[in-house]
């Protein structure tokens, strides 16, 4: 077995497998200080379904919170989400129940918000898979991180969820900095407790939600250098994926395709704060971005044995 089959052991032979090897191969053309990889979170590097992490990790807050005031669970949007109501849901908005979610977090510091989020990731289970929610992340995402290391690419995750979420968790799952965490953010506001400076959240975001080309813009105000590697899974990630592969040089566009219902789910995802015209599927067959096939390009999905991956 030669050094080159040895490398993504999840990945099946095949095309797919074949076009990132040779992807990663001519990398080594390229100046480490442009060796640079963005990848979505959600459905990307771990399980989005049937509802986010985020989510989850929200609603549990939620009823937390109901429990000591029951009168906060009459307001729409969390009492469409207590009581399962998928028409109210729908008909609210993912966008408008997410700010209301947010609230229940203001005026908390960022340090405890990180530690909840911890906290909720030790001890949370997947709604339907049977395995802790932190063993989600999908094992040939990860073997593709730790190859990208290996060739000195920065890596970053550039996620339409919460930055401050994806960063309390980000160093344990997939080994990324938090400061390498683009995601949307939460408006903070500067106060003093007893003349010593304090942040703490506020109920409204920063900004645009990080998804479509503001995750572009953001990838460029924040992190300051282009990706020559974008991987995604929703309409969401489209402009992302379009960029890293349209500049002179190596450039790869990772699409995963949702299509293993044995193993996790089938469905085509889709961007959550706008309507797009095309699957985005489609777009990258049309654009001739490799496209990973779950079911036929993964030997393994998740995590084996249900392991926690740090």
């Amino acid at each position: 077995m030669t050094e080159r089959d040895e490398i993504l052991p999840s990945w099946r032979p095949g095309a797919t497998r074949d076009a990132v090897v040779a992807f990663l191969d001519r990398t080594a053309s390229v100046a480490p200080e442009d060796r640079v990889a963005c990848f979505d979170n959600d459905g990307t590097l771990w399980c989005e379904r049937p509802t986010y992490a985020q989510l989850d990790f929200f609603v549990d807050a939620l009823k937390t919170r109901v429990h000591d005031d029951p009168e906060i669970g009459s307001t729409p949007e969390f009492a469409a989400l207590l009581g399962g109501d998928a028409s109210a849901i729908g008909e609210l908005g993912l966008e408008r129940i997410g700010m209301a979610l947010v609230g229940l977090f203001e005026g908390m510091t960022p340090e405890a918000f990180a530690d909840r989020a911890r906290q909720f990731m030790g001890r949370a289970d997947h709604a339907t898979l049977g395995r802790p929610l932190r063993t989600t992340v999908y094992q040939p995402m990860l073997e593709l991180l730790e190859e990208l290391r290996r060739r000195d690419f920065a890596i970053s995750i550039v996620t339409g969820g919460g930055t401050e979420f994806v960063r309390a968790i980000s160093t344990r799952l997939y080994g990324v900095a938090p400061e390498a965490v683009v995601g949307t953010r939460i408006k903070y506001a500067f106060d003093s407790d007893d003349d010593r400076p304090v942040l703490r959240r506020t109920g409204a975001i920063e900004g645009d939600p990080n998804e479509g080309a503001t995750k572009v813009t953001n990838i460029q105000t924040q992190l300051g250098r282009r990706p020559i590697l974008a991987a995604g899974n929703s309409g969401g990630d489209r402009e992302m994926l379009a960029w890293a592969c349209s500049s002179d040089g190596p450039g790869l566009a990772l699409l995963v395709d949702h299509d293993d219902p044995a193993r996790e789910f089938a469905y085509v995802s889709t961007a959550q704060t706008f309507t797009e015209t095309e699957p985005i599927t489609d777009v990258g067959h049309r654009l001739g971005w490799t496209v990973v096939s779950m079911a036929a390009d993964w030997d393994t999905v998740f995590v084996p044995d249900g392991r926690d991956p740090s």
